[in-house]
């Protein structure tokens, strides 16, 4: 992926998942899940859910702190197949149930590189479309994501998501 201002708005399919580079520094991840927003809603902000499918498949997530109001952090730490651990972590800025978060979000292997990320729910037909619209400081910073395997690691989180809420209904 280069970094020039003609990949604004290149969007691609990942399996359910559509990416789409918005801006030289914005990235958008769409997803459909056959589920009520405020179902979803619950998936993506409560711990005891969230533990169960953020990550890549084969992954455990080893520590999941959320203390989910504007001005908290959260912070999870992520054991991959390989015995490898990543943390990640943000504060929550804005929260409007179910519709929107906004919080960063920041890898704590990469220190400064932090993103902002705005998550929008909305329902129709009982299906639920989420958003994340994730922006960077800078291009080399938005590459330096597409470029740590971001894509395959949020598509196949969101397949976990869509399976969770199978099981939750």
């Amino acid at each position: 992926m280069g970094s020039t201002s003609s990949d604004s708005n290149l969007t691609r399919r990942i399996g359910a998942m559509t990416l789409t580079i918005k801006s030289d520094v914005e990235i958008e991840l769409m997803r459909v899940f056959d589920a009520p927003r405020r179902l979803v809603f619950e998936a993506c902000t409560k711990p005891e859910h969230v533990r169960q499918w953020w990550g890549l498949r084969g992954s455990t997530m080893v520590s999941c702190e959320m203390d989910f109001r504007p001005g908290g952090t959260w912070r999870f730490v992520v054991r991959e197949a390989d015995g490898s651990e990543n943390a990640f972590r943000g504060e929550y800025r804005e929260i409007v149930p179910p519709e929107r978060v906004v919080q960063t979000f920041e890898l704590e292997g990469m220190p400064g590189a932090v993103s902002v990320e705005t998550m929008t729910l909305t329902e129709d037909g009982g299906k639920t479309t989420l958003r994340t619209t994730s922006r960077f400081d800078s291009i080399e910073a938005r590459d330096g994501m597409l470029q740590s395997g971001m894509e395959r690691g949020a598509a196949e989180t969101y397949d976990r998501l869509e399976e969770l809420l199978r099981t939750i209904r």
